[in-house]
């Protein structure tokens, strides 16, 4: 019977329960985490808790927790009854993970007394795993209890859900008494945990005394690194290409922080070991480490003031509370130097090292231990930063921190580093399995089995699965990789994990104690087998940074110092890959807390990405301010300035001259005294090649299952900073009508376009998709990016609404000599001048800015104009139909017309009218020379292939098809398409015949009204402009573009007729001034007839020969005399 009694450790399942209640643990720390924080937010915590109604019946919950007198408080108990079916549906996932930690207690109370029964055996260089998962326990029990009784809701969350289970089933939750007995045992958690540990205190005492054989030999400080050269590849250069390997293969790349955590967390609740010398001297060294402990991810504690306050009230412990104050004040005073060193020695440590793997990637295989120990070194130092940045003392423990020694402008540098190692690890993955799985099967495999053949007692069970590793590793082939077999050795580290329960405990007859060998060297093969399946997680052990997810007003403030310190600029995109391990943060026991750190993670990733593009944007911005500037020295206004500071000085004046400063001559900024020397522009392409260098890093980053690709960030943000930076380029205030002249605005996009030219030199993007993407977006009137003005636009605004006013007010004259609009008045009248803006020249390079479609867009608008205007010229027509028609008929008759012409009402407005279409048709014109100048430029062949076309048209094509394409190409057409367009679409009232009626008495009522010009002292011609000063020159342009536009449109095919019928009215009315004896009447008589002149001239309708049947030569012979003298 009492042989029954006996604990048989071969049947408890030790390594079994292990490694599932350490991983219940971590997960239940996630509910328990996930429960505090929204119990401690008021928008997520259930909202009867806040509300004022049930406030009276929580607090008597409270009070009286964990005993319920429901007839004593009915009275104030009552809100409750109403909200059961609330109650119990909002806090039963909150009360039964309460439940769940109790069950969860239970089991490792369990665990640890079996332990104990089995006198078990802990040494963490021997039995690795089964010392970890003991200590890991611990420490997850002690955390757990420590966040629950920080938990501040907690007795009115349990009160509540088992008084409304109550109401609702007549009796309370049947977990109730003893959760009721939990939460008041753990108000002092620290009191109740030390009491529950006096049983284990001996397995505890031996498992952390093991590390007395690890921890100070890896808890070194920065200059002891450096001394032993720790990581360095060079430090013996003939082995480095043998295999790195130590006994304690799977100590080394221990966290630190782990290690500590198990420390003061063991000795905390086995406080009466400290008397003993060792034990004390390991205490203290972890305590002088920091004076933060994380509990879990951003709960911690202050270990120093926690346990002093606790030792205070054990009699005999006031040394140790003086001990811990002091080491308090030590460990705020030292430990930040001593973390800031190492963070500087392991930034040059991880980039010898990336710079040695990316070179030589086969030293992966036999140096694979250095990348992990780098990895998990600086993994603890970071976290180190976070939680003593976020959790300084308090201020009555009155410590003073050396606040310098937490501000690390360069923990960017470390993060990527740490990210190149991980992808080099990823990249390189076939590499180390290749190297491990010759290993493995070549060397490890027959030691093991020379040292299985030398154990001389074996149980059965131990010695199957002892044969079954050696048979495992042995039938390993580097087929198998070079196949891509994948590998599983998961049995092999479980089997491993058993026979260290089995070889551990005190009656084992294979004792692990006396196979020290066997156990080291089965270390190192759990080892190797990690490097061919198990990597990936093996870079979450030991290169983890989701803790980022929950310090991220932290996080934010490295990535702002790394954006605003230019040696830090390339390291910037470890911040959104470092958003990629915020997942590994959540466990399969909390899913609902997947959602929220997933979409956190992407909300970073994409913010860090955006804000990456727009500091290389606002880079690019200040290169192309630099680049205009540098295109504006060279700008003919620019020169022509030197040349008059240079005439300036020349001239010998006796008064002295004011003092001119004379401007930077261009290329003088190339001029260096030395290589030392840095301008603006050298610092501004310095930050570009560092932050281009970030962005082309990788070519995608995964976080939470979405692909985020920087390239395409950074094209995105450009495009519209180009597309922005375009409009704003042309300075335009509809205010003051201010603008940038078309040639000054080319030149400044030109020297844009090739400072974006040259981004293809830094990064890998295609330049040419952005100007195919936004080029093209400035040639509509809106842009696709978000529906704003573009540059056709705001041109076609500014020469229809402001240039063209001041044209139709008389400020402006067309000039056809020279091929533009000249201004008349001074500058102080009018704020631009009209030649620098629409003369062929700067039309040219209008015409290059928005392309054949923004001229089309402005040819349209122009018609819309024209339209209105012809709209208008027939409402005078009809107002004057009756004396138009006797008119028409009445050309030869001097004397009737003359006295009919007196008849007409309204007829300057019509020659006003008329002039403006005629200067609008004028500028139309000019504009269509621009374009075709540049397409003969750019596309000399298609535009040759269409002037073939319009000269040779295929049979039965329409002529308005042809002359449609030939307008948009800029060739001039016999009739205009887009007029014809314009005027088809007018509305009207009348019919076919009567609208075609109105159409040619309103060439009548141009023609005679001509005469009425030579009253007016603006119509004097000027020789020197071969223009009339009120633009009546352009009538002969409005007269012949309109004439052929409105008898196409009406389809007679009589434009020929309808013209020479025109001309021989306008010659009968002007002849009639020969007869004016009015001196007012005749004033520019001479300048008038000219106008008849140009009317044939531009015809291409009429002739010279019909001209002189109808008006005599000689006349217009003098005119052109008498005009050209006067000059």
């Amino acid at each position: 019977m009492s042989g029954s009694r006996t604990v048989q450790p071969s049947q408890q399942k030790l390594a079994e329960r292990l490694y599932i209640l350490n991983d219940r643990g971590i997960g239940m720390l996630n509910r328990i985490y996930n429960i505090k924080k929204m119990l401690s937010n008021p928008e997520s915590k259930p909202s009867f808790l806040n509300e004022k109604s049930v406030e009276k019946a929580i607090q008597t919950v409270v009070r009286k927790f964990p005993l319920m007198d429901i007839k004593g408080n009915s009275s104030q108990l009552a809100p409750i009854q109403g909200m059961k079916t609330e109650i119990i549906k909002s806090l039963n996932l909150y009360y039964f993970t309460f439940v769940d930690i109790l069950e969860f207690k239970d089991h490792v109370s369990d665990l640890m007394t079996t332990m104990d029964a089995c006198q078990i055996h802990f040494d963490l260089t021997l039995n690795f795993d089964l010392t970890k998962g003991y200590l890991d326990l611990m420490a997850t029990y002690v955390a757990m209890m420590m966040i629950v009784s920080k938990i501040d809701d907690r007795k009115a969350v349990l009160g509540l859900f088992n008084y409304a289970h109550e109401l609702q089933h007549s009796k309370g939750d049947e977990n109730f008494p003893r959760l009721g007995t939990l939460i008041t045992d753990y108000e002092s958690p620290l009191k109740k945990m030390c009491e529950e540990f006096v049983p284990h205190t001996k397995l505890v005492t031996q498992a952390l005394l093991s590390l007395q054989k690890i921890y100070p030999r890896r808890n070194l400080h920065a200059p002891q690194w450096r001394q032993a050269q720790l990581l360095s590849l060079t430090a013996e250069p003939a082995k480095i290409m043998n295999n790195a390997t130590i006994d304690t293969m799977p100590c080394e790349y221990l966290s630190l922080d782990t290690m500590d955590r198990w420390i003061i967390f063991g000795f905390m609740l086995c406080h009466q070991q400290l008397s003993h010398p060792e034990v004390l001297e390991l205490w203290k060294v972890a305590l002088h480490n920091g004076f933060v402990v994380q509990l879990f991810r951003d709960e911690v504690f202050l270990p120093h003031i926690y346990i002093a306050n606790h030792f205070d009230g054990i009699k005999g412990y006031s040394k140790r509370v003086t001990e811990l104050r002091e080491w308090l004040h030590q460990a705020a005073q030292v430990s930040p130097g001593v973390h800031r060193e190492k963070r500087k020695y392991l930034r040059m440590a991880l980039k010898e090292l990336s710079i040695f793997f990316t070179d030589q990637p086969g030293l992966l295989g036999p140096k694979a231990l250095y990348v992990f120990m780098a990895l998990s070194l600086t993994r603890d130092e970071i976290q180190w930063l976070l939680r003593h940045v976020d959790n300084p003392p308090p201020r009555k423990s009155n410590v003073k921190l050396p606040q310098d020694e937490f501000v690390d402008r360069q923990i960017p540098e470390l993060l990527f580093h740490m990210e190149e190692l991980r992808a080099l690890v990823k990249k390189y993955s076939q590499v180390m399995q290749r190297y491990y799985v010759q290993y493995l099967s070549g060397y490890d495999a027959a030691v093991l089995s020379s040292i299985i053949q030398t154990l001389s007692q074996c149980p059965e069970d131990e010695s199957i699965i002892w044969s079954g590793l050696c048979n495992r590793i042995s039938s390993l082939s580097v087929k198998q990789v070079e196949e891509n077999e994948p590998f599983d050795f998961q049995d092999v580290r479980l089997d491993w994990f058993r026979l260290q329960a089995y070889t551990s405990h005190s009656k084992a007859v294979l004792s692990i104690k006396t196979q020290q060998q066997l156990a080291k060297h089965m270390n190192t093969i759990i080892f190797h087998t990690k490097m061919v399946d198990f990597l990936d997680e093996m870079l979450k052990e030991t290169s983890d940074l989701s803790i980022y997810c929950f310090h991220t007003s932290i996080f934010e403030h490295q990535f702002k110092q790394c954006v605003e310190f230019p040696a830090q600029h390339r390291f910037s995109i470890a911040f959104p890959m470092v958003c990629g391990h915020f997942m590994n943060a959540t466990h399969d026991l909390c899913p609902e807390e997947r959602l929220t750190i997933g979409q956190t993670s992407i909300q970073y990733a994409h913010f860090f990405l955006k804000e990456m593009s727009e500091e290389v944007n606002q880079v690019i911005t200040a290169i192309c301010e630099e680049q205009c500037a540098m295109y504006d020295k060279l700008l003919p206004k620019t020169c022509a300035a030197r040349l008059a500071q240079t005439f300036n000085k020349k001239k010998k004046k006796d008064k002295p001259t004011k003092v001119i400063a004379e401007t930077s001559k261009p290329g003088t900024e190339s001029y260096r005294k030395s290589r030392q020397e840095f301008t603006r522009m050298d610092k501004l392409h310095m930050a570009l090649t560092e932050l281009c260098y970030s962005i082309n890093y990788c070519s995608q980053i995964l976080v939470w299952d979405h692909g985020f690709v920087p390239r395409e960030f950074f094209v995105q943000h450009l495009e519209a900073r180009f597309n922005k930076a375009l409009v704003g380029m042309m300075m335009y205030n509809p205010e003051t009508s201010d603008i940038a002249k078309p040639s000054e605005l080319l030149n400044s996009v030109k020297a844009v376009m090739s400072v974006l030219q040259s981004l293809e030199n830094y990064v890998h993007i295609d330049i040419s998709r952005v100007f195919n993407n936004v080029l093209p977006q400035q040639t509509q009137p809106a842009d696709s990016f978000g529906g704003d003005k573009t540059i056709t636009s705001n041109y076609t605004d500014w020469y229809l609404e402001v240039l063209m006013r001041q044209v139709t007010a008389g400020h402006i004259v067309f000039s056809p000599i020279h091929k533009a609009f000249i201004s008349l008045v001074t500058e102080e009248k009018l704020s631009f001048h009209a030649e620098e803006y629409a003369d062929l020249m700067e039309l040219r390079a209008l015409a290059e800015l928005i392309g054949p479609y923004g001229m089309r867009y402005l040819g349209e608008r122009l018609m819309w104009h024209i339209s209105s205007q012809v709209q208008e010229l027939k409402k005078l027509v009809l107002a004057n139909k009756e004396v138009l028609t006797q008119l028409r008929t009445s050309f030869d008759k001097p004397d009737v017309m003359k006295d009919l012409s007196r008849r007409l009402i309204n007829a300057d407005n019509v020659l006003q009218r008329m002039s403006i279409v005629g200067v609008l048709l004028s500028f139309r014109d000019l504009c269509q020379e621009a374009l075709n100048i540049v397409l003969e430029d750019r596309i000399p062949f298609l535009i040759s292939s269409i002037k073939d076309f319009r000269t040779h048209p295929p049979p039965g094509q329409s002529q308005m098809v042809i002359n449609d394409m030939a307008s948009a190409a800029g060739l001039p057409c016999d009739v205009d398409p887009a007029l014809c367009a314009s005027l088809r679409q007018q509305k009207t009232e009348l019919s076919a015949d009567e609208e075609y009626s109105v159409s040619c008495l309103l060439m009548v009522f141009v023609a005679e009204t001509l005469p009425r010009l030579a009253r007016s002292e603006a119509s004097v011609y000027k020789a020197k402009l071969e223009g009339h000063a009120n633009n009546c020159h352009c009538i002969a342009k409005g007269v012949n573009t309109l004439a052929a536009a409105m008898f196409t449109v009406h389809g007679r095919a009589d434009v020929d007729d309808r013209l020479k019928e025109f001309l021989a009215l306008a010659s009968s009315s002007l002849l009639r001034l020969g007869q004016e004896t009015e001196k007012e009447a005749i004033r520019n008589r001479e300048s008038v007839y000219l106008l008849l002149d140009k009317i044939v001239t531009e015809s291409p309708f009429l002739t010279m020969d019909l001209l002189e049947s109808c008006f005599p030569y000689v006349l217009l012979r003098n005119s052109f005399h008498a005009v050209y003298r006067i000059g």
